[in-house]
């Protein structure tokens, strides 16, 4: 078995061995399992084995060909270092037997989570070990991440013709609850999926576009909110594809819609007594001088993270003023113009909320890239910019930094991020960055809509 060299990390997930995993199939008659990974573009790559194969998840693990790490959305392969020149060979995915959950949805079908190993060490290319490294980095300081998502998506039904109309096609719905803004009962049978499987789902509700939704729930340590951040995506898709339904996390799907944001909810707690140590009550704004020094941290690479956090093309079409996605890089008191957001609650709710993140990110990237844009500001007692007390879609007058208007650009300014670079990892920042200059590369070959209509007639 190979060994996982991260299993001292307070993951937040009850301790499961392979034997109880083994004991669980058996009593919930569980004849399919599907070992699942997340590859650097978000999506949930997976194998389906019999169950009596349980223990080849465990042992030698279920190989995968390594160009999957380097594969556009496009089925292209970036040719990257480190994996080009093995012929791209196989890696391994060894399963997390903490991570077992039974799909409610599915019959007798179980799903584990695995780990990537590549040459038998951890691969460097993984989004989930780098996550695991970062925070491992915290706990050596005495901290453990918490933090809970908000995730966007549209909702659209099938046509018979191929094409998509939105699941409700009528504005001002925001915040509303009936059954007209969701006709199906979808909400409900993807709720009780998800607290089949140990989600602590606070609410949901339809958002400001026909079609939009989003989902929140509880904190919990960071590790298991971006396993839950993955798992709810794939789930989500699947049960709306069960309902005649097709659901996305694109951006921005269409040009008259809006667009889709996962909003990190992030706080530290003492690693020995579990209190919030971003709560000072004797500190302007009830804030420690830990919780400043991450907000500066994570303000002095917003530029390079913004690539993370926003990483297709179509991200960046919900980056424009009065959006609810940040267009200027600043921190404020509940205020939804800017970059970071401080909601109101204090005592054990005081938390920093990342608003630039698009639904398109991967959360495991994009969590552990804002927690490693915090642990500069710790190490180096970085401060903050005066706080934002106007509306920075409009006051031109703090509008002092700019969040990247285009994939293209933020690449440039990760690449210019030392200190992402490094916590990233060669490989990683490598495979990345190649991955997407291939998309913006590849983008830029096509020939839009938007150009036939306006260039056509005149030119």
């Amino acid at each position: 078995m190979l060994a996982n060299s991260e299993t001292d990390l307070n993951t937040g997930y009850k301790p499961l061995s392979p034997e109880a995993v083994k004991s669980l199939i058996r009593e919930k008659g569980i004849e399919m399992i599907r070992i699942e990974f997340c590859d650097l573009h978000g999506i949930n790559r997976a194998k389906l084995i019999p169950a009596d194969m349980v223990d080849v998840l465990f042992e030698s693990g279920i190989p995968f060909c390594a160009a999957i790490m380097a594969m556009g959305f496009d089925n292209s392969v970036a040719e990257v270092n480190g994996l080009k020149e093995y012929n791209y060979d196989d890696l391994i995915v060894i399963a997390d037997p903490s991570t077992f959950v039974v799909l409610p949805y599915l019959e007798k079908t179980a799903l584990m989570l695995g780990d990537i190993y590549y040459h038998h060490k951890p691969m460097t290319q993984s989004p989930r070990w780098f996550l695991k490294k970062i925070i491992k980095r915290y706990q050596e300081l005495g901290y453990n991440p918490i933090s809970a998502s908000e995730l966007e998506f549209f909702l659209f039904n099938k046509t018979g013709d191929g094409n998509y109309t939105p699941y409700t096609n009528q504005t001002c719905n925001c915040y509303t609850a009936n059954t007209r803004m969701d006709p199906m009962g979808f909400l409900g049978k993807l709720t009780s999926a998800l607290k089949n499987m140990n989600f602590t789902i606070l609410y949901m509700n339809h958002e400001f576009y026909p079609g939009q939704y989003e989902y929140n729930w509880s904190h919990c340590e960071a590790l298991r909110n971006a396993d839950e951040a993955a798992m709810f995506k794939g789930i989500t898709k699947e049960i709306a594809d069960q309902n005649g339904l097709f659901s996305t996390f694109m951006a921005k799907p269409k040009n008259d819609n809006g667009g889709s944001g996962c909003h990190f909810h992030i706080s530290l707690s003492d690693l020995e007594s579990g209190e919030n140590i971003f709560y000072d009550n004797g500190r302007h704004g009830q804030m420690s001088q830990v919780m400043n020094h991450f907000i500066g941290g994570i303000l002095k690479h917003a530029r390079g993270l913004t690539a993370i956090l926003s990483p297709t093309v179509n991200c960046y079409k919900r980056y424009r003023p009065d959006s609810f996605a940040p267009c200027h890089i600043g921190w404020g008191f509940d205020n939804r113009t800017t970059f970071i957001r401080i909601p109101e609650e204090r005592g054990k709710a005081t938390r920093v909320e990342v608003r630039a993140g698009s639904a398109a990110a991967n959360p495991y990237l994009a969590l552990g890239g804002i927690l490693a844009a915090g642990l500069d500001g710790l190490l180096n007692s970085i401060e903050p910019p005066p706080v934002i007390t106007t509306d920075l879609y409009h006051d031109a007058s703090v509008q002092s930094n700019i969040v990247p208007r285009s994939l293209f650009r933020a690449l440039a300014e990760l690449e210019q991020d030392q200190w992402l670079c490094e916590c990233l990892g060669d490989d990683l920042v490598s495979t990345f960055i190649a991955l997407k200059n291939l998309e913006v590369e590849n983008y830029t070959y096509m020939v839009t809509d938007w150009e036939w209509k306006n260039y056509s007639y005149h030119i």
